[in-house]
């Protein structure tokens, strides 16, 4: 288990393509539809999520990965790879929130 999570990290950081280059910058509330409106105004053109109807391809498919919300924090946070960090354009309890929908719908649809 502890090789997976480790496998998982090391692709998200290397492989990683979320938060779309628009030029919006501005983010829904966390009140206005938690994790999944956050999901879809920040994650999805980049990531695979079937929950969200999200069919990105640069980032890594998020069914396919499963991670926890642990994994998923740590990489809003910190970015890596061509995903940028959040840290500073999401709130840490909107972080959180996409934290918890992604880990709760990852691989459920």
């Amino acid at each position: 288990m502890k090789l997976r999570l480790a496998a998982a990290a090391v692709f998200l950081a290397f492989v990683a393509g979320c938060g779309g280059s628009n030029g919006d910058s501005s983010t829904p509330p966390a009140s206005t539809g938690g994790g999944e409106q956050l999901f879809k105004a920040n994650c999805s053109t980049c990531h695979t999520l079937a929950a969200a109807g999200a069919s990105g391809q640069v980032g890594p498919n998020l069914d396919k990965l499963e991670p926890g919300p642990d994994l998923v924090t740590s990489q809003v946070n910190s970015g890596g790879g061509a995903m940028p960090s959040f840290k500073g354009k999401l709130t840490d309890d909107q972080i959180k929130q996409i934290a918890d929908y992604v880990s709760s719908n990852a691989g459920k649809s």
